[in-house]
């Protein structure tokens, strides 16, 4: 089956992304938690940090990775996403904010890479590890 949405390969990447997780000894807590400005993809727990994942799923290209659309204002919606989730679910462990890309091949039918950003980006900062 050839992907052509970007929804079904947006869950694609998800599935591997929580895979991924999951292998590295991560606890998947939520998966796209919603508010009125923006969606997690995962939030996943490791030891005592609570994490945010934003999963960034695209056909392999060098010159070009999926963290780079994760952009300042991308940044923002999922801080205040973030915020909701920990208000909303009285977090006190330490949290943060990580990106995980998914490379794809040509059809989008086998994952060729995957790269975890651990800490790609920091709240209530101008600050971007891309």
């Amino acid at each position: 089956m050839k992907l052509r949405k970007t929804k079904d390969i947006g869950v694609v990447g998800e599935k591997i992304a929580s895979k991924h997780l999951k292998k590295e000894k991560y606890k998947i807590l939520d998966k796209n938690y919603t508010t009125k400005t923006a969606e997690i993809d995962i939030i996943a727990k490791k030891d005592e940090t609570v994490v945010f994942v934003e999963v960034k799923t695209r056909k392999h290209n060098p010159m070009i990775t999926g963290s780079y659309s994760v952009n300042d204002t991308k940044q923002k919606h999922i801080i205040k996403a973030a915020q909701h989730y920990i208000s909303a679910n009285k977090i006190t462990a330490d949290y943060r904010f990580d990106v995980i890309e998914i490379e794809m091949d040509e059809n989008f039918k086998k994952c060729v890479a995957i790269n975890h950003i651990e800490n790609a980006f920091i709240q209530n900062e101008n600050y971007s590890r891309f």
